[in-house]
């Protein structure tokens, strides 16, 4: 009893599976492949270059970029201080740009301008702006 059990089963070998042998069962009713309804939770929505979306995030990364190249947020370069005042220090990294904006800045300020795009995004989707 228990062997005719086993081999009803289907067994896994790698990715594709082999089953036992089944004779088809045809029904009258056709299969239709479904059909997604709306967006729902998920739901991506790809706008072009130009979306709000889209010109949110790059104006939110260029300015954090901007302050941190010209001195205007902290970098490995300027530290703050308690009163958040920038003072120069020597980092020790090594770069070829004059204001000595290093990768480590770049990818720490991009990083901080894609945070406050998606907090201006998800705020103005939020209030129902966007």
């Amino acid at each position: 009893m228990a062997s005719a059990v086993m081999t009803s089963l289907p067994q896994f070998n790698g990715l594709r599976p082999k089953t036992a042998t089944f004779s088809p069962v045809r029904s009258l009713v056709a299969v239709q492949p479904m059909k997604s309804k709306g967006q729902g939770a998920l739901g991506a929505r790809c706008g072009y270059i130009g979306s709000p979306t889209n010109l949110i995030m790059v104006v939110s990364t260029t300015l954090m970029l901007f302050a941190g190249r010209f001195g205007l947020a902290p970098s490995a370069n300027r530290k703050s201080t308690a009163g958040l005042k920038l003072e120069i220090r020597d980092s020790g990294l090594q770069t070829g740009d004059p204001a000595g904006f290093t990768l480590a800045d770049t990818l720490a300020c991009g990083s901080v301008g894609h945070i406050i795009g998606v907090g201006v995004v998800l705020g103005l989707k939020g209030i129902g702006a966007l």
